[in-house]
């Protein structure tokens, strides 16, 4: 039987430092969008551009419903038993499903906007919400070819169709939100208007046309969209999937399109109400913080604004935009929050096709080494991240947004968001070791129960005057904390396997707490002698130095872990020379 291309087939820790090397480089574009645009158009522009984003959300995850991973999971079971017809019938029969899901949760978007935006009292998030519709459509296309070949274990045109689709939004979103702004800005200085509607002075005129501005801003995220499904698809008609006529010529006979349809359905229904779940909390979490915080500034001001006094401007006060304001300012912790579990996600992505294969041959010792190395790969980046970002929240918020006066409400929150980034961060890739192994369900069971606990906590929490947005980040702890604890526990149950937990989470936490001790002894030294900025950057890299150290001495790095690397064996060989793997 014939063998894809070897070229095309990556391990786990290959694949998944590929989409690591993309997501660095996305969230490094990123941080060049979102850094500028917050000054751009500060805390309201990113609560309108948020609460579209976050309707968003749930639609796209409706209109996907869960194919990409379906895809995955099965071009993966295929090519593991050299069913090359099949894999090619999976590609083809998720075509039109795509055009149509994303046709309707187009529709939908466009024709929910208004009545979403009049729940949570927020209409003018509307501009944003309709310029955010059509990249539904985009993604969705954009959707086939990322989970096709994933499920091929070629992680490069994923990689690359990522960074594509972020450089557009820095371009045009950033381009779009200054253009309109200096548009704005200049009809109210030569005629007293903003789009042709007077107002009463310069603040309120900056704040009439926050709202588009930020749809300028979101424009380039469908764009970027676009431009992505572009590149994969001109990629896919010119350089193929790497499927040869051998291949073809030496696979059984493929299923039925009816019968392929069938499976790609019943693999990603449960994965699709999963997916769709978490966005849905998140659109209940925007709904739930502006609406709350609506409440407690109808009976209780006094006590909000006296906790955050100098940190609100008086201009949000006199127009009742606090709860968007607020929501803005969750949002910028949200955005250094998510940076931990977007690095993790690559890890799912590239564990879900190795781990379905080695389910697949019935080949227990090699699926215990992947689970292994998928929780162990998980620990020794978002331990230290997580912890990083809660003792750091302060010095790390003002580096990358710079001093405002609201900055005090965003670090509080991120020093609860940290913690939780580092059980959000197992999230993804239990999930996908959960789906790799057949059971599709668990994750969606589990996820109901974790985002009741969420949405619960974060309507009481939201709601206590003295509480208020550090609520949402409570709520997001506890959530993500029983997620970990029960996938790890179903995970267990369903393989029969028990990871070395111990040594997976000890080493790295440890290591973890040396690394933090550094970087805040070290902030606490230099910022007496240099500037802020640059104290919080050594501090960073020493931390960093520090940690990788105390991996080295403490063995934490195993040896089948480096042979997943490109020329991992020239790496272990220097390593075991010091003894410093396990």
């Amino acid at each position: 039987m014939g063998k894809a291309s070897p070229r095309k087939s990556q391990s786990f820790l290959h694949g998944a430092l590929i989409l690591t090397a993309s997501i660095l480089v996305v969230k490094l574009i990123g941080a060049l969008f979102k850094v500028p645009l917050t000054w751009i158009i500060t805390e309201d522009g990113l609560g309108y551009f948020n609460t579209a984003y976050n309707f968003y959300g749930p639609i796209y995850s409706l209109a996907t419903a869960g194919f990409p991973i379906a895809i995955s999971r099965l071009v993966s079971e295929s090519y593991t038993r050299g069913a090359y017809r099949d894999i090619r019938r999976i590609h083809r029969a998720s075509a039109p499903i795509f055009v149509g899901t994303g046709t309707v949760g187009f529709v939908l978007m466009v024709a929910g906007a208004a009545t979403y935006a009049k729940i949570i009292g927020n209409e003018n998030a509307l501009p944003a919400l309709y310029a955010l519709a059509p990249a539904i459509l985009f993604s969705c296309l954009t959707a086939i070819y990322r989970g096709y070949y994933e499920g091929l274990r070629n992680m490069y045109p994923t990689a690359i169709s990522e960074i594509i689709e972020a450089l557009c939004k820095l371009v045009v979103g950033l381009t779009g939100a200054c253009l309109i702004l200096n548009y704005g800005m200049k009809e109210y200085e030569s005629l007293g208007t903003v789009f042709g509607i007077a107002v009463a002075s310069r603040d309120y005129a900056r704040s009439a046309i926050l709202p588009y501005a930020a749809a300028g801003a979101i424009f380039g995220v469908t764009v970027g969209s676009l431009f992505s499904f572009v590149f994969l698809f001109l990629r896919h008609k010119v350089v193929g999937d790497g499927i040869t006529k051998e291949n073809l010529k030496n696979s059984p006979p493929p299923r039925t399109m009816r019968k392929t349809v069938s499976r790609l359905v019943k693999t990603a229904i449960p994965i699709g109400v999963g997916a769709m779940a978490v966005n849905v909390a998140a659109m209940v979490d925007t709904t739930f913080l502006q609406t709350r915080i609506h409440k407690v500034m109808e009976k209780e001001p006094e006590v909000l604004l006296s906790m955050y006094q100098g940190m609100i401007p008086q201009i949000n006060i006199e127009t009742d935009t606090v709860p968007n304001f607020l929501f803005g300012c969750f949002s910028m912790a949200l955005t250094l929050f998510m940076l931990v579990p977007a690095i993790t996600q690559a890890f799912g992505i590239s564990a879900l096709p190795n781990v379905t294969a080695a389910w697949t041959r019935g080949e227990k010792s090699h699926l215990k080494r992947s689970i292994e190395a998928v929780l162990r790969v998980t620990a020794l980046f978002s331990i230290p991240a997580g912890m990083g970002l809660a003792v750091m929240s302060g010095p790390v918020a003002r580096l990358v947004f710079g001093v405002r006066p609201s900055l005090p409400i965003t670090s509080r929150v991120l020093v609860i968001m940290g913690i939780g980034a580092i059980f959000a961060s197992f999230s993804t890739p239990v999930n996908s070791m959960l789906q790799a192994v057949g059971r599709v369900d668990l994750p969606v069971k589990l996820l109901a129960v974790g985002l009741t606990i969420k949405v619960t906590l974060n309507y009481y929490l939201v709601g206590i005057p003295q509480i208020n947005v550090l609520g949402a980040g409570a709520g997001t702890v506890v959530c993500y904390l029983f997620l970990t604890v029960a996938a790890l526990f179903c995970l267990c149950k369903q393989t029969k396997i028990v990871p070395d937990f111990l040594s997976i989470f000890g080493k790295p936490l440890l290591a973890s707490i040396l690394c933090c001790t550094a970087a805040w002894a070290l902030y606490g030294l230099l910022s007496r002698t240099i500037s802020e900025n640059l104290s919080t950057v050594c501090a960073v890299a020493g931390a960093m130095l520090v940690y990788a150290l105390s991996l080295l001495c403490l063995r934490a790095i195993c040896r089948d872990d480096i042979l997943m690397l490109p020329k991992g064996q020239k790496i272990a060989k220097i390593l075991e020379k010091h003894g410093w793997i396990g």
